[in-house]
């Protein structure tokens, strides 16, 4: 089953629309600087508001683990997602002490997939680089490193994805799972458009069936 992760919630309507709507996970930055990042008591707002499913992720980019795993534990999150120049060393540390790690990795090109090996015990996501960019840019990357990564290891496909292109990645690269942040946001940065996010898991769940229904 293909999971469908919505990044970069920033509030505690567009969390509770995306989960209604059938999304498996939801994405609280914790990045300082970029247009979607959360106090810590305004993530612990939105996650103390949902309802007991879902996972809640939290995106940081060279936190200190330390800090890492403060905010964790006061925003009550089940996974941190490190997507800057984290170590397997770091991880391991924050694995160590319970929690899920899902290691972000920026696909520049092979040289990029060959790095997955180092973290061995972290799900691992792929987004586009964008030079001078931390994430959630709209840009989408080759998918056939994609697909040949999750031939391996179970990937998380994000970059780019939106409602019109969701179903061809989820048929092409047949990943872990999916996520998207600034795909499914209108005119509002930094809010969730309704219609978007419904038609992205709609579509992603709709190629989720024909993959299923193929393999049997």
């Amino acid at each position: 089953m293909i999971r469908v992760k919505i990044c970069g919630v920033t509030t505690v309507q567009d969390a509770e629309f995306a989960l209604e709507a059938g999304a498996d996970a939801l994405g609280l930055n914790f990045v300082p600087g970029t247009p979607r990042c959360l106090e810590v008591e305004q993530g612990r707002e939105i996650a103390e508001a949902l309802p007991p499913f879902g996972t809640r992720v939290g995106v940081f980019v060279n936190e200190s683990p330390e800090r890492v795993l403060e905010i964790a534990h006061r925003v009550d999150l089940d996974a941190a997602q490190l997507h800057g120049d984290e170590t397997p060393e770091e991880c391991r540390w924050l694995i160590e002490r319970g929690l899920r790690v899902i290691r972000g990795l920026r696909v520049k090109g092979p040289e990029t997939i060959s790095q997955i090996d180092a973290f061995p015990d972290c799900a691992i996501l792929l987004d586009a680089y964008v030079q001078g960019a931390l994430g959630g840019t709209g840009e989408t990357f080759d998918w056939e490193l994609a697909r040949q990564a999750a031939v391996a290891k179970p990937i998380i496909l994000s970059g780019g994805l939106k409602p019109d292109n969701v179903g061809e990645a989820v048929r092409s690269v047949q990943p872990y799972g999916v996520d998207s942040s600034s795909g499914v946001e209108g005119a509002v940065l930094a809010r969730k458009d309704p219609d978007r996010v419904l038609g992205f898991i709609e579509n992603a769940r709709t190629a989720i069936s024909e993959l299923e229904e193929m393999k049997r």
